[in-house]
């Protein structure tokens, strides 16, 4: 992606967001935090990471930007990324610093997980890319916690040190244990156990998280599978005459309030936890009729607690690639 004209290169950050559906990508000019779309591109389209680096370079110079140089590249992957070798949770992709280095000319990479990105952008979000949802506060300098939703769930956290400075906190709380609180939940869990035998959240909420209470629910009612897809369940239960996507989506929203509710004990996130990923922004009206902020203050003796912390659903189109930029900024202040 470099120019043969080195005397006049413009210097850019590559970034990418990479997720189990889409892997988005955008650049930014060194110490600007505003990314530049490039393309999105669909997993299922590419067989391999190769192959959509190829395609990235096509385009790249489709959008008249052959006479620059990279001078550092923030992959936020939906992935551990302390690991030789990027493995996908929800995806077959693989990948290595070496090899998007040998592909790009640009030795300076950085891998960092898809809700760290997310986390990191929180700061920058604005009025008009949240929405509250129920009351509370948010309190400057408290933590802040990203979980999101897509095709699996993601969950970071954003802390600050003594100088007002931000730290991510990443880590892999979309696998934690599903704790059912209803009896209908405890039926929907006997069925998942039956067939995944351990039970984390990311089974109920992620897309075909949504599909797995569903037909358990349809079990459990005795009713038909009408529905195959999540996209389906979704938009029947926003018309409201299918009752069994309606429970459906309340039961996702609900357990995804009670997960909300515990991280906001678990970490103290005093400065707001915010809902992002792919599903919630679909469906605010829905998760506005749900039990979701019901099942956050739900805590027993420290309902007050999380009564006094604000719920967002994060509406930026992609707060990955925001918090890619920032991470980016970051990285070369430090002389990184």
């Amino acid at each position: 992606m470099a120019t043969d004209t080195p005397d006049k290169v413009r210097p850019l950050y590559l970034l990418a967001d990479i997720g189990g559906t889409n892997a988005r990508f955008a650049f930014a000019e060194p110490g600007e935090v505003n990314p530049v779309a490039i393309a999105s591109y669909a997993v299922t389209e590419f067989p391999s990471f190769d192959g959509v680096l190829r395609q990235l370079r096509k385009d790249w110079h489709e959008l008249s930007l052959a006479n620059t140089t990279l001078a550092r590249i923030c992959l936020a992957v939906a992935a551990i990324p302390d690991q030789p070798e990027i493995s996908f949770t929800n995806n077959a992709w693989r990948l290595t610093a070496e090899s998007v280095a040998a592909q790009t000319g640009c030795p300076n990479i950085s891998i960092v997980n898809d809700f760290a990105a997310v986390a990191r952008s929180l700061p920058a979000l604005g009025p008009r890319h949240l929405e509250a949802i129920g009351g509370g506060s948010v309190q400057k300098g408290e933590p802040m916690v990203a979980i999101g939703p897509g095709t699996g769930t993601g969950v970071a956290t954003l802390v600050f040190d003594t100088a007002g400075r931000p730290i991510v906190v990443a880590g892999e709380g979309g696998h934690v244990d599903f704790a059912p609180i209803t009896d209908i939940e405890a039926k929907i869990l006997s069925r998942l156990r039956a067939q995944f035998g351990r039970v984390s959240i990311e089974r109920l909420l992620c897309g075909e998280g949504i599909m797995n209470i569903y037909r358990a629910l349809a079990d459990i009612r005795a009713l038909p599978v009408i529905h195959l897809v999540p996209e389906a369940v979704g938009g029947a239960a926003q018309l409201g005459d299918d009752a069994l996507a309606v429970e459906t989506m309340n039961t996702f929203f609900s357990v995804l309030g009670a997960a909300a509710g515990n991280l906001a004990l678990t970490l103290g996130a005093r400065g707001g936890i915010y809902v992002a990923g792919g599903i919630s922004p679909r469906y605010i009206a829905l998760l506005r009729k749900s039990d979701f902020r019901a099942r956050f203050l739900a805590k027993g003796r420290f309902a007050d607690f999380n009564g006094g912390i604000a719920t967002y659903v994060v509406t930026h189109p992609d707060p990955g690639l925001l918090g890619a930029a920032m991470l980016c900024v970051e990285g070369d202040d430090d002389g990184q």
